[in-house]
């Protein structure tokens, strides 16, 4: 009996799940410790704490509400909820958690027969797509630093991924009615990154402005982290892109090498425009903010271009999403929203920008799946290899994307307002982590408060939309006597 028993079933593929659960592990540690690291090491230090803590309990509030309902929301059965696009809008809620969630072999419901059969068990497919939907609020979370308040921002978490990041993954990915149509978005440059951008910018200006002082305050509190955080987010994104063909496959390693190469030009490309242009100084941050807009630029791209996509790829969207932020920032809606970390022109221009520019680059050559006799292989067909439509296509999705998720993330926090406030305190901004979390990042001493008759702060209406690490300075509504300056305009903020 024992000569008979197999430690894996037939179907299994001990590549394809290696490499989706290796995959998934680099994506994940691209939300914990990566973007806590980054955002952490960027804001004022009175805020690193803050920072960390929404990005890890963020992570985990996702991952309970992915098992319990959300992923058969995202990549289920279609629920039917009246004719069109609402027939293939979103996905009926289940959970995972029983024995075939887990040890089954993994399928999409509405992908059956369209794309070659999974390798690996349904947990590997679950905990993949998890890092994704993971990592999305904590994306736009950059926006809403130095002002939100926690016990906002916990439900407000849960409330996006299941009315929000659901829908947008079951359009797209689920084989809903963008995906069935041909829209391309092959790692989330719409559903993530667009979807961050657009949330993110609405919630700021939902919630309002941080104190003035803090806009007006840009040094980061240590770069060393910051350097640590970007590394880890750049070499992660080889599990963002790599792994979505989902099979270890020569698209995979295309993907990966893509994905690599427009980071670099998008880098090379905003040093060269901070240089010689109105800054006249290559700056670091600038150089994280380039490699920022690579990465989420060829997401949506890095499986159907080529290598010289890659490259124009990089180039346009980092020229565009530096001139957003450069150029246009101070005028307009991007002054009057306190985008706090610039995540509007990072990953909403730059995932628009790429999302556009795959319906015109898609090379029909660049194979995703191979056929055999019986089957075709897979590829996309862009404008310039004569596929005009898929321009137009790419452009409604977008359309849906912004519209959607921005009108939803304006009607969660307006909701959410009526019970929970979404603002802290000005007495509370002016201290920060001592005061929401009685922690600090480093620890020089006690913090000594005088609140007895806390000052009027006034708001400015409007201010720079500013990209990794904006912050600033307004007057206090407190007498606050803090440790001393630690050398990089903290300690006294």
């Amino acid at each position: 009996m024992l000569a008979a028993l197999h430690s894996q079933p037939a179907w299994l593929n001990a590549g394809d799940v290696s490499w989706q659960l290796t995959a998934a592990t680099l994506v994940g540690l691209m939300s914990i410790p990566a973007l806590a690291v980054l955002y952490g090491g960027i804001v004022q230090r009175k805020w690193a704490v803050n920072t960390m803590m929404m990005a890890f309990t963020g992570f985990s509030v996702v991952l309970v509400a992915w098992v319990l309902w959300s992923f058969d929301m995202s990549f289920g059965t279609p629920l039917k909820l009246g004719p069109g696009i609402l027939s293939s809008f979103v996905g009926i809620p289940g959970s995972v958690l029983g024995h075939l969630g887990e040890q089954s072999r993994a399928h999409i419901p509405l992908l059956s027969g369209a794309m070659p059969n999974f390798r690996f068990p349904q947990s590997s497919l679950v905990y993949f797509q998890f890092v994704f939907a993971g990592i999305t609020p904590l994306l736009f979370l950059g926006s809403v630093l130095g002002r939100m308040n926690f016990k906002a921002w916990v439900p407000f978490v849960l409330l996006w991924n299941t009315l929000v990041y659901s829908v947008n993954a079951f359009m797209l990915w689920g084989g809903g009615y963008w995906g069935a149509k041909g829209a391309l978005d092959y790692s989330g440059g719409y559903v993530i990154h667009l979807a961050a951008g657009v949330s993110g910018f609405v919630a700021a200006a939902v919630i309002g402005p941080r104190l003035q002082r803090d806009r007006e305050h840009t040094a980061p509190n240590n770069l060393l982290l910051v350097a640590v955080g970007a590394g880890m987010l750049w070499m992660g994104w080889n599990g963002f892109n790599g792994g979505d063909p989902y099979f270890a496959n020569p698209d995979a390693s295309a993907a990966v090498l893509n994905t690599n190469l427009a980071t670099a030009v998008a880098l090379l490309t905003w040093v060269m425009w901070d240089t010689y242009t109105t800054r006249r100084k290559p700056s670091f941050v600038g150089a994280v903010n380039g490699m920022i807009v690579g990465l989420v630029a060829i997401t949506p791209a890095a499986g159907y271009v080529n290598g010289l996509g890659a490259i124009i790829i990089g180039a346009v969207a980092s020229t565009l999403s530096w001139t957003t932020m450069n150029v246009l920032g101070s005028k307009g809606i991007f002054a009057k929203v306190d985008d706090a970390l610039g995540v509007v022109h990072t990953h909403g221009v730059a995932g628009l920008a790429g999302g556009l520019m795959v319906g015109f680059l898609a090379d029909p050559a660049m194979t995703v799946y191979y056929g055999t006799g019986k089957t075709s292989s897979v590829s996309a067909t862009g404008l310039f290899y004569g596929h005009p439509y898929q321009v137009v296509l790419q452009a409604g999705a977008a359309l849906i994307v912004i519209v959607w998720d921005g009108v939803m993330t304006f009607v969660l926090l307006k909701l959410i307002g009526l019970v929970i406030p979404l603002r802290m305190p000005d007495e509370v901004l002016a201290v920060g982590d001592a005061a929401i979390h009685e922690e600090v990042v480093y620890d020089d001493g006690p913090v000594q408060l005088d609140l007895a008759e806390p000052a009027p702060v006034h708001h400015s209406p409007d201010g720079t939309a500013a990209g990794v690490g904006s912050g600033g300075h307004s007057s206090l509504a407190t007498d606050v006597k803090l440790p001393p300056n630690d050398g990089l305009g903290h300690g006294s903020s």
